[in-house]
């Protein structure tokens, strides 16, 4: 069974996203996220809103939708302890529409508040430990964490939905489609990888390795359109110029500004509009 999702990105102000959100749920869209960034990918995107505040104010304005983010870093800027407490609170306010969509994240949104940013190893490691606590906290225990990148002592979360909030992780590679399987209630993907017969497989052994079912899990598979023709795709590229090389090269770009150089001298139109 599938459903048709609209997501709230950069290029608009948290009023004018909240506008958005309403309207899908009107015009019938099945689920809303809302990308969780500290700057835009692009300099010429020109905002990233705090997500877990529109996403309140989303909740409040629609009726049914349900929502989160596309996607969450709990392992740099933000301590993961605070966004299951986050996540626990939008569950209470919001029973059974909110949803966490988590990743290892990206340097524009972490390097710059932290000063820090590893290779693939260290954040994979990280975001294991993150997810690790966010598990534990929501069983509502205390918790004791000693861990190579996050400690706890004696830490509690009082407030818990008595609907479970979903958590999605976001995975691209074969490694990390795996982890999902393991350690995510669902995945979040681009449409492309998330039909790849090999990093399907991944994500249904990590699935089964931890005993669970991959049928009954949850696949966001996330697929740019442009609604218009040649003229709108053009302007379109200009704002997403990066895509092509999001998760290859520019993921490790600390600075919008020197995405959206790099990315307008080197990417043309068609490339980010082939798919």
């Amino acid at each position: 069974m599938s459903d048709i999702g609209f997501v709230l990105a950069e290029q608009f102000p948290a009023p004018q996203a909240l506008e958005h959100a309403i309207a899908a749920e009107r015009v019938g869209f099945d689920r809303l996220w809302h990308a969780d960034h500290f700057h835009p990918w692009m300099d010429n995107q020109g905002h990233a809103s705090q997500a877990w505040v529109t996403l309140s104010a989303i909740g409040q304005r629609t009726e049914r939708i349900p929502f989160g983010t596309g996607v969450t870093c709990p392992s740099y800027r933000y301590h993961p302890a605070i966004v299951a407490q986050t996540f626990a609170t939008l569950g209470l306010l919001y029973p059974g529409r909110v949803f966490l969509g988590v990743g290892t994240g990206e340097a524009l949104n972490e390097q710059p508040l932290t000063g820090d940013w590893k290779n693939y190893a260290d954040r994979i490691e990280r975001f294991g430990e993150a997810i690790a606590i966010i598990r534990r906290l929501w069983s509502g225990e205390w918790v004791d964490f000693d861990g190579n990148h996050f400690q706890l002592n004696q830490a509690r979360i009082y407030d818990l939905p008595d609907q479970p909030v979903p958590l999605y992780i976001a995975a691209e590679g074969e490694n990390s489609m795996r982890q999902a399987g393991r350690m995510g209630d669902g995945l979040i993907s681009d449409s492309k990888t998330a039909a790849e017969p090999q990093m399907r497989a991944a994500f249904e052994e990590g699935a089964r390795d931890a005993g669970k079912d991959p049928a009954q899990m949850p696949i966001l598979a996330e697929h740019f359109v442009v609604v218009g023709g040649e003229a709108e795709a053009r302007e379109a590229a200009k704002h997403w110029r990066f895509i092509p090389q999001a998760w290859t090269k520019f993921v490790n770009y600390a600075d919008p500004r020197r995405i959206m150089q790099d990315a307008e001298a080197t990417i043309s139109d068609e490339e980010v509009t082939s798919n």
